[in-house]
């Protein structure tokens, strides 16, 4: 349970630190939405660190599904974009391969 809330806020981290960078870069923003967004994707990078798992690659990879599914709450919350049942269907698969990875049984 402490590894899914760990991927939750870096997944919050590590969207609201892109979402700075597109606001300045595509969105013509401030330069200093920049600072915000360094911040947040320093604390996504060590939120990472915190689960528990004995190799960086899988703790990744198992990462990569909930990041998926928080983009697509990302779309729907903040962009106003209410996601398709493609966008759902894929999350969904993502979320079962990230659960598979997170939680199956590890031999030695």
């Amino acid at each position: 349970m402490r590894s899914i809330l760990i991927y939750i806020a870096a997944a919050i981290a590590e969207i609201g630190g892109c979402f700075a960078v597109w606001a300045w870069a595509r969105l013509d923003k401030s330069v200093l939405w920049l600072a915000p967004g360094i911040v947040f994707l320093l604390l996504f990078a060590w939120l990472l660190t915190l689960v528990d798992s004995l190799a960086a690659g899988r703790a990744y990879a198992a990462y990569g599904g909930v990041y998926i599914a928080a983009s697509l709450a990302w779309l729907w919350a903040v962009e106003g974009m209410k996601p398709d049942r493609w966008d759902l269907s894929g999350g969904a698969i993502c979320l079962a391969g990230a659960a598979i990875i997170l939680l199956g049984p590890r031999s030695g």
